[in-house]
């Protein structure tokens, strides 16, 4: 089975900065869309941002300018660089994929079927 392995959160101040990283190794499954979302407590998983294995990205509008998604797919690794974090954002944030295509990768976690175990955001105001 396929899973992918994020990395990177933490605690930090209002207005700081984070970057998390996801990896999935191996070429066995296709990853046509990547994405990240996050849980905060009460509330269900939603779409942070995801992008396309041709690079095309979908963000969230609560974190439009503040978070940037990437991919090296060279290093099946997925990026989510987190600038100007508020409490709004503490949250355990996720790494999807799925293996089938869409022209737009939705920001819909039930799209998704592959997930890692999650990384812990807290940011503290």
């Amino acid at each position: 089975q396929v899973q992918p392995v994020e990395s990177g959160g933490g605690s930090v101040e209002s207005g700081g900065s984070l970057r998390l990283s996801c990896e999935v190794s191996g070429t066995e499954t296709s990853r046509e869309c990547t994405g990240w979302f996050r849980e905060a407590p009460g509330k269900e998983r939603e779409g942070v941002a995801t992008i396309g294995r041709d690079g095309k990205t979908n963000y969230a509008d609560s974190v439009k300018g503040r978070f940037t998604i990437s991919q090296d797919n060279a290093k099946n690794t997925l990026y989510l660089q987190m600038n100007s974090l508020n409490a709004e954002d503490t949250a355990m944030y996720y790494c999807g994929f799925r293996p089938s295509w869409y022209p737009l990768c939705p920001l819909d976690a039930f799209r998704y079927n592959y997930w890692g175990q999650g990384t812990q955001v807290t940011v503290s105001s």
